[in-house]
């Protein structure tokens, strides 16, 4: 019981987002919720950040007590950012936060209220996609069980992002668990961890969370060769750490799980990202047709890149971004 003085923990990586910051803070000094501890990491950020985080802790003089801000010496990354504050929170629950994005007011009052009625150890919700002009809501599954969200979250039908979810603080202490320093991308896969040690789950059926994305036109992502060797790492970690546990029982939904890893080289018009897509976890890619829960354009597409017609995935994305996203998400 002493380590929960607070309902819920919120854990802050703060990295050169002096753009951003401001919105994100006043979003969380807004929740409606009280008993709320706000842990801030300086990941050795360069920009003006910090001053401005310490200008709003004290417009918010009620919320400055329960503030706690951490300083690394040096830039060491996400993941060691989320666990250098969880070394450190209080609450029983804890809610992860990048700097860059924003919440509605009713966002940790709604999930913490799911998670005590429904003695949830891990709660989650829709989102909010949010561009410049424009935003899509992004509604997740309602998984009764943490069986159910763990198929889900392997088999892309739900996402694995850590910035949507509050979970039990006894979860990460009882398992062991933290995220991966030193291996950035893909480090969000360690909720798939988190929910596969649940006991119970809970789905709140409303979009809270703003997850801002800058650059909406961007079709072809950097796939540097450190990049591809931190989601190896997690992928293969994350594999391990589910057979450790359920023997073959997820093997199919870990074949999916890659699938849905090397999704994203296809949403690109880029030929050297599909040759890539082709050769990386080649064995998943007779299972494409097997995975209903991904909707069938999206099989279409990855069974023309296992075809190796790469000139219909190109055409795919140029359709997609010269027309259907400029109308959707109105970028030029």
């Amino acid at each position: 019981m002493e380590r929960e003085p607070y309902k819920v923990s919120v854990i802050v990586p703060v990295y050169h987002v002096e753009k951003f910051i401001e919105r994100c803070v006043i979003s969380l000094f807004r929740q409606t919720l009280e008993d709320v501890e706000f842990i801030f990491v300086d990941d050795s950020t360069p920009d003006q950040s910090m001053d401005l985080l310490m200008k709003l802790m004290a417009e918010y003089p009620h919320r400055k007590a329960d503030c706690v801000v951490l300083k690394h010496e040096s830039n060491r990354g996400l993941p060691a950012a989320r666990n250098t504050g969880l070394a450190v929170a209080r609450g029983k629950y804890i809610f992860h936060m990048d700097s860059d994005d924003f919440a509605e007011p009713d966002m940790l009052k709604d999930l913490y209220a799911a998670a005590e009625q429904q003695q949830a150890d891990l709660v989650w919700s829709d989102w909010f996609l949010s561009y410049q002009e424009k935003e899509r809501y992004m509604p997740q599954p309602n998984c009764k069980t943490p069986k159910e969200a763990l198929e889900a979250v392997l088999s892309g039908t739900m996402k694995y992002n850590v910035w949507n979810k509050l979970i039990r603080r006894s979860l990460y202490d009882d398992q062991g668990i933290l995220f991966p320093e030193g291996y950035s991308m893909g480090e969000d896969m360690t909720i798939i961890k988190l929910m596969a040690c649940a006991k119970s789950v809970a789905y709140v059926p409303q979009a809270y969370y703003h997850y801002v994305r800058t650059n909406s036109g961007a079709m072809t992502a950097s796939w540097s060769e450190k990049h591809l060797a931190d989601i190896n790492h997690n992928v293969d970690e994350t594999i391990g750490f589910i057979k450790r546990k359920f023997g073959e029982k997820f093997d199919l939904f870990l074949e999916y799980f890659k699938l849905s890893i090397k999704l994203p080289l296809l949403i690109s018009d880029d030929f050297q990202m599909y040759r890539l897509w082709s050769d990386w976890y080649q064995e998943s890619n007779r299972f494409i047709w097997k995975n209903k829960s991904v909707c069938f354009r999206t099989r279409i597409l990855q069974w023309f890149a296992w075809k190796k017609q790469y000139w219909v995935v190109w055409l795919y994305n140029k359709v997609m971004q010269e027309f259907v996203y400029k109308l959707i998400l109105g970028y030029k």
